[in-house]
């Protein structure tokens, strides 16, 4: 019998703590299979944290041994108190570090026993001071840093090569340290200028 009343059959809900679950879990896939490796980045060494009520360690360096680059507000670069382009620093900073002809106006070269190598005299005591303005852009500044990397894996491949016939990068992590010790990166930076930096 039809009474003419129509019945309103409920939607069925879905069972969202099923749901929850899923997500969950394919969240915690996801976080377990994913690589969250960043090879990105500069490699430095970082000075040690200066407590309060201690002086920071000063270094007296000599002025031979001191390259200074600026990079300023504009992305003009200047080494030693000169304009440069980046090819040209490649140039200076490499002459810099290896100070091949033992010039007076280079760093000193000092005689230093490195294992696998014999005594090798290195410029060991050289610093190169990159001072860059905080209106630098960031793209500039790498542009730099990698300039500067890029001398020292050049010679730390040239060696390598004549002494193992090998680059650097495919030599046992004991002969690498053989060569950073002919090739040490002594780069210091410092800041200056106006507030924050433009990317």
């Amino acid at each position: 019998m039809y009474s003419g009343r129509r019945f309103r059959r409920g939607v069925p809900e879905i069972n969202s703590s099923s749901t929850a679950d899923i997500a969950f879990l394919l969240l915690i896939f996801f976080l377990m299979t994913t690589s969250m490796d960043t090879d990105t980045g500069l490699p430095r060494r970082l000075p040690e944290w200066v407590t309060e009520g201690k002086k920071p360690e000063t270094v007296e360096v000599r002025e031979r041994n001191v390259l200074s680059v600026r990079l300023d507000a504009e992305d003009r670069l200047w080494c030693d108190e000169r304009p440069v382009g980046l090819a040209e620093l490649h140039a200076v900073a490499r002459e810099f570090v290896e100070n091949p002809d033992d010039r007076e106006d280079l760093p000193e070269r000092v005689a230093t026993e490195v294992p696998g190598l014999g005594t090798v005299e290195v410029t060991k005591r050289h610093v190169i001071l990159l001072s860059c303005h905080r209106g630098a852009t960031y793209k500039a500044y790498v542009a730099v840093q990698d300039e500067l990397a890029g001398v020292y894996q050049e010679l730390r491949n040239e060696l390598s090569r004549r002494c193992w016939g090998q680059d650097y990068a495919d030599l046992p992590s004991a002969r690498q340290q053989a060569v950073r010790l002919v090739y040490p990166q002594r780069v210091s930076e410092e800041t200056y200028g106006g507030e924050g930096g433009r990317p």
